[in-house]
């Protein structure tokens, strides 16, 4: 009865995965004693996350990327070179947002792409293979890009140990290839494919606990500060759109399904990385903006679902 119980809890979170991640975002406002006990699930939660993704993307498709890296080179250089400046330009030497609320659009901007960003294009019929590719590619070269680029156009100093970091990310990678890799042994493809719902309900739980626990201490600040926290989201739901315009933008000649898909990559981004590479004593402010980009991440897909959906057709990969 348990497992039948859950097994339509999945069908239905993963039937209705938009919507779901639409309003699980708000747990982690609604209910900020749950962060408590959903931080330490952080970690298993990325693997997890990864994992269900490798189960419903097209290997395939991440072969084909893999053997023709030219264009997984260039969109990473975009996300991690590129826009950052771009974000910089548009918002540093202005002055017209606070300090602490310019720093953190540019260090998003600087951020690779977040695991659940592949869960969330498969959703919506892009193409997940590719943004796979480039996000797995981004996160292993983050830790080599984000502290010169946070110190030349910041001049903020990033506690990142280089080794420590990526041993952290490739052991996560490695443990989610691996448990894919069996999973698949012992299973089949048209098994998986028809579990696909219960793959994406179980994304929509893992995002969700992650929600609320990146959401810790956001209420409080709503109580005492609201002016400021409804200007940084503002800035969020300002900043991922356009984000993903300017990427869609810049790789339109690859075609609008790719160029969607990099668009995608380029908006949502990984500001939990962020959190953990950020001196102790930094700007809370800065960190309640990465808390506060999480709603337009989960509410977005929403909005947008039939742009991508009418729009999600055609190119394969190039190089």
């Amino acid at each position: 009865m348990v497992t039948g119980s859950m097994v339509r809890v999945l069908e239905f979170l993963g039937g209705n995965a938009i919507p779901a991640l639409f309003l699980g975002v708000f747990l982690g406002l609604l209910l900020p004693d749950l962060a408590a006990l959903a931080r330490p699930l952080l970690g298993p939660c990325v693997v997890i996350l990864l994992l269900a993704t490798l189960l419903r993307v097209d290997w395939d498709g991440l072969r084909l990327y893999a053997r023709r890296p030219g264009l997984g080179i260039l969109a990473t250089a975009w996300l991690l070179i590129v826009s950052p400046i771009l974000v910089w330009a548009l918002v540093v030497p202005h002055g017209l947002l606070p300090p602490a609320l310019s720093t953190a659009l540019v260090l998003m901007a600087a951020a690779p792409p977040i695991l659940g960003a592949t869960s969330i294009a498969i959703i919506l019929g892009l193409d997940g293979a590719l943004i796979m590719v480039v996000t797995l590619l981004a996160s292993l070269l983050a830790p080599l890009t984000i502290p010169p680029l946070a110190l030349a156009l910041l001049g903020l100093q990033l506690e990142v140990s280089v080794l420590e970091f990526t041993l952290r990310l490739s052991a996560v990678v490695f443990l989610a290839f691996a448990g894919a890799l069996v999973l698949r042994r012992l299973t089949s493809p048209a098994w998986l494919a028809s579990r696909a719902r219960h793959i994406d309900g179980l994304v929509v739980i893992v995002m969700v606990v992650f929600a609320v626990a990146i959401m810790a201490g956001v209420t409080d600040t709503l109580i005492a500060r609201p002016g400021t926290v409804a200007l940084w989201v503002a800035a969020a739901f300002l900043a991922n759109p356009l984000l993903q315009a300017l990427g869609a933008l810049a790789f339109l000649w690859l075609g609008r399904r790719a160029a969607l898909t990099i668009g995608l990559a380029t908006g949502n981004c990984n500001m939990g990385l962020l959190m953990a590479a950020l001196p102790p004593d930094s700007d809370y402010d800065v960190f309640l903006f990465f808390a506060l980009a999480q709603l337009p991440m989960y509410m977005l897909p929403a909005a947008l679902s039939p742009l991508y959906r009418r729009a999600g057709t055609g190119a394969g990969p190039s190089a």
